[in-house]
Parts: structure tokens; sequence; C-alpha cells
């Protein structure tokens, strides 16, 4: 059984506490791109809001309305359901009129404006998510503040957040029950065939991550977090790119601090890790743990990545007032909100 609630915080559990996702409107979510659209091309690209919707069943409605198969119809990114989210998708309709949306009526969907552009939209091109959160009925408000302000000189650890894993939730006998999408990638790994695609990949991104995130909060637990260490493999900011630590130059440690790179975990797949010395150590001994997870992963034939280990939100702000505390800050995509969140407040 996999468990997702023992993950190490950077520095030690909040005693703040507050109410989450009351409404929808407490969680605003706005894509960047990062990029201007062309304004031709065979490509629709689709300016959404959309309020407490699946990001992928929005996709099925858009195929439904416009005739297009499922395939022709992307997005950069899954967003939360239970938000209002504002984020981009794309219509491959080579040949094809502007389709008028006007007649369209998909609940909790508004079709925000349409625009041409000469690429696809490919899944994680997207530079960064916006977030605007209220937090209602905060307990300890001050700590809540005090964290705020460390996350915002020191970062905190990038974990996948729950989203990733699926609703938990706890059954009649008090017991946790883990996120659906894990125990889904649970029963794969016991051999159950799951035949729809979608569930299917939502259980192996759930593995993969869950393993991302126990290498990340054994470096914590090690007191690694902050460390640059030989044999790490460095991801420069703002790209996927990364280098091998093999000379030790202490100026590495400085970029770090600056933001300029971070040690990363592996996205597990084929392979063997390109860590040396005792990054390579720890990886190796959390992949030794798990070797039914580990084996299925490179089973599935997905290529082993990395992940940098920490993030620093952009232009974080907060006002608080009453009991109510309203922040807002961006992070690069495929980053998490509640992530930032765990280190400063307990959610209720």
């Amino acid at each position: 059984m996999l468990s997702t609630d023992h993950w190490r915080y950077a520095t030690s559990p909040p005693t703040a506490v507050g109410v989450f996702k009351q409404e929808p409107e407490d969680f605003v979510v706005t894509e960047d791109l990062g990029y201007s659209l062309t304004e031709e091309g065979e490509h629709q690209f689709i300016w959404v809001e959309k309020t407490q919707a699946n990001t992928a069943w929005v996709a099925e409605q858009l195929a439904k309305f416009t005739g297009l198969p499922l395939r022709n119809v992307s997005y950069a990114g899954r967003k939360d359901k239970y938000a209002v989210t504002r984020q981009w998708f794309g219509l491959h309709a080579p040949g094809k009129d502007d389709f008028d949306f006007s007649s369209m009526s998909i609940p909790g969907v508004k079709v925000l404006s349409t625009h041409r552009h000469n690429k696809k939209l490919r899944t994680g091109q997207l530079k960064s998510n916006h977030f605007s959160i209220t937090l209602r009925e905060v307990a300890n408000s001050q700590e809540l503040i005090d964290r705020l302000t460390y996350v915002n000189e020191h970062g905190a650890p990038n974990y996948f957040g729950d989203q990733r894993f699926g609703q938990v939730r706890t059954d009649e006998q008090g017991q946790r029950m883990e996120g659906g999408n894990l125990q889904l990638g649970m029963r794969m790994i016991e051999k159950e065939v799951i035949r729809n695609r979608n569930k299917r990949n939502m259980a192996l991104s759930a593995l993969r991550s869950w393993l991302f995130n126990e290498v990340l909060s054994q470096r914590i637990e090690k007191g690694w977090l902050d460390r640059v260490m030989p044999g790490d493999a460095l991801m420069l900011s703002g790209s996927h790119s990364f280098f091998i630590n093999t000379d030790n130059d202490s100026s590495f440690l400085e970029r770090y601090v600056q933001r300029d790179l971070s040690p990363t975990a592996p996205l597990w797949g084929v392979g063997v890790p390109p860590t040396l010395h005792d990054a390579l150590a720890l990886e190796q001994t959390v992949a030794t743990r798990y070797p039914q997870l580990v084996h299925f992963l490179e089973e599935t034939g997905m290529k082993q990545e990395r992940r940098p280990v920490k993030i620093w939100p952009q232009q974080l702000e907060w006002q608080h007032k009453g009991d109510t505390v309203i922040l807002s800050f961006s992070l690069p995509a495929g980053c998490y909100a509640t992530t930032v969140l765990r280190e400063c407040v307990t959610l209720l």
C-alpha cells in the first residue's frame, strides 16, 4: 500500500489551519503560454474559463461540439476541477473555418476568445500558471504569514500535489483511502488491465509521481534539500536541461541560492539514473524498497526524466482580512499551488 501522508516538510508541519475551496472562486488558476499566437494556421486555440469542470471532460465536449476526433483536441495541462480555471484548448482543424461557439452550452464552461496558430498545442507547452487563492476561517494566521514570508525567500519542496494522486477520502471505519489514481496504479501493478487510455495514463503518472515524492522526502530527511552535492543532476531554471555536478564547483551552491538551478530527483522510467555518488545511492535505495513499482514503470517503456526538488513562487503577495487570507503567486508549469500551501497551512 502506497501512502501519501508521510512525506517530510521542509521545516515542520504547520500549525496554521484554514478552509480551502469553500467556493470554486476561492481557487482561480490562469495559464500563461509564454508565447504569442500567430493568428494564422490550421490550429484553432480556444481560451476557456471553466468552473468545476474536469479538463479532459471539457476536451471531450469540445470534440463532440466540433465533430473533431478527440485526438485533435489538446491542452497544455490538466487543471483542478474544483476551481475556476482559465486555460487554452487546441483544435486541429485543417481546412475548416473558425468554429462558432455561440450556440455551445456546456455546464460551467465559457469560451472567452478564439485564435489561430501555426503549431499544435502540446502537453507541457506552458510557461506558468497564476493562482489566486482565498483561505477562510484561518486559525493562527500570523504563523501562516510567517511561513509565506519564509517560502517567498527560501522556496518549497517541489512535491507533486494530491491532485496527481486523486481525491483522498476517509472510509466508514475512519481509515484514510488514498487517491483513486494511485489506487488504480497499484491495481495495474497487480496485473489488472485498464482499457481506458486516459485512466491508465493518469494511474501511471500517479505511480511515477509518488516515487519522485518519496525520493524528495528522503532527501529532506537527510538534510539535503538545500545542498548541492557531488553527483547531483542540476537542472537550469526555466528549462529541462540538466548536467551532472562532477566538479563539485562551489559556485553551483551560489547559483542554487540565486534560483538559477536546482538539484533534481528522478521521474522513473527505462534506464539508469545519471546521478553519481551519494545522490545516486539515495535514489537507488528508494528504488530497492519498491522493486515492483520500479520494474512496472520500466516495463511501460516510460523515458526516465528529471524534476527539480525545489520551487520558488513568483510575485507572491497576500492580504489579511479578519480570519480570511487572500494570496496570489505564479509557478512554473507542472508545479502545484497546494504544495506551496502545504508548507504554510493545514487545509480543511
